[in-house]
């Protein structure tokens, strides 16, 4: 099974989509396999991270932007500074993101949820899971 997702999203925005995998993963009625979560846009990024501190956030967010900050002496200029940090970070990041189905339910610890990252924004963007039974 595979079910798309809209998201509106804001510069810089870092958005909790777990309660849209497990509802994929209900939805889709498999008890043992896997599921995969796709980003199909190249300044956007998946991750996986804690929730329980939301300075937590503040912290990802700093350091995303120290790692890659917008400048403009990137030799990538299509489009403005910050569309081209936005390409190197989903680089780093990554598009896609599986986890295993165990009994019915979405298997991530106790302290992890599922994020969608905007490194550009504001945008209107999608996201895919499939689901995979054994």
């Amino acid at each position: 099974m595979l079910k798309t997702f809209d998201l509106k999203t804001g510069y810089n925005e870092i958005i909790d989509i777990t309660a849209e995998v497990e509802q994929a993963v209900e939805e889709s009625g498999v008890q043992e396999g896997t599921v995969i979560v796709y980003n199909p846009h190249s300044t956007a990024g998946l991750t996986v991270f804690s929730p329980w501190d939301p300075a937590g956030f503040m912290d990802l967010d700093d350091e995303i932007r120290r790692l890659i900050p917008t400048r403009i002496d990137f030799h990538h200029q299509h489009d403005t500074p910050q569309d081209a940090a936005g390409h190197l970070k989903s680089a780093l990041f990554g598009v896609s993101l599986s986890f295993i189905i165990h009994g019915g339910k979405l298997l991530i610890g106790s302290s992890q949820k599922v994020y969608f990252l905007e490194f550009d924004g504001p945008r209107t963007r999608k996201f895919q899971v499939k689901v995979q039974g054994d």
